[in-house]
């Protein structure tokens, strides 16, 4: 089994067998490109922590055939928002629930590592778990649990909450 070195954003030099970190649409490019090379690729964007557990992940879903292959995000705009969620959930297992409960920081930046690496299902992971954390939330909630900034003046606020009043009913 052929052994990949992944260098982080913060220089840690992660060893991964191939046949798992090629669910990334990166990797599997840049191999494809310069072929075997015991020089690790560089992962500029992801820190050591974050690729170890984005290959957790890979490892974890090593067997399903479908996790290598590119594929179209879970939602389909032709899906109501009720069919594409529960199509989301159908997809996870216990370990994709357990690899979710994390801090918002370390989501955030699974997101950013997953698209980085163009691994499809993570982005889907990820994204559903942070919807889910939005879902029934108010404004102000979301501002809160996001930390953003309100830089609407009132009048912009309600303006801005008229014209888009239909999102309310």
């Amino acid at each position: 089994m052929k052994v990949i070195k992944l260098a982080s954003a913060d220089g840690a030099i992660i060893p991964v067998e191939q046949e798992i970190i090629e669910q990334s649409g990166t990797i599997r490019n840049i191999l494809s490109d310069i072929g075997s090379s015991d020089t690790p690729i560089p992962v500029p964007n992801v820190s050591g922590p974050i690729l170890t557990k984005v290959i957790d992940y890979c490892r974890h879903h090593r067997n399903d055939p479908s996790r290598r292959q590119p594929r179209e995000p879970v939602y389909d705009e032709t899906d109501s928002s009720e069919t594409a969620i529960q199509r989301a959930i159908s997809q996870m297992d216990d370990f994709d629930e357990e690899f979710c409960r994390v801090d918002q920081g370390t989501l955030f930046d699974l997101i950013l590592a997953a698209n980085f690496l163009d691994i499809q299902p993570l982005i889907d992971l990820v994204g559903f778990t942070v919807a889910n954390k939005m879902k029934g939330k108010t404004v102000e909630e979301m501002r809160a649990t996001f930390n953003v900034k309100n830089d609407f003046t009132p009048e912009e606020e309600e303006r801005v909450r008229q014209e888009n009043a239909w999102c309310e009913e």
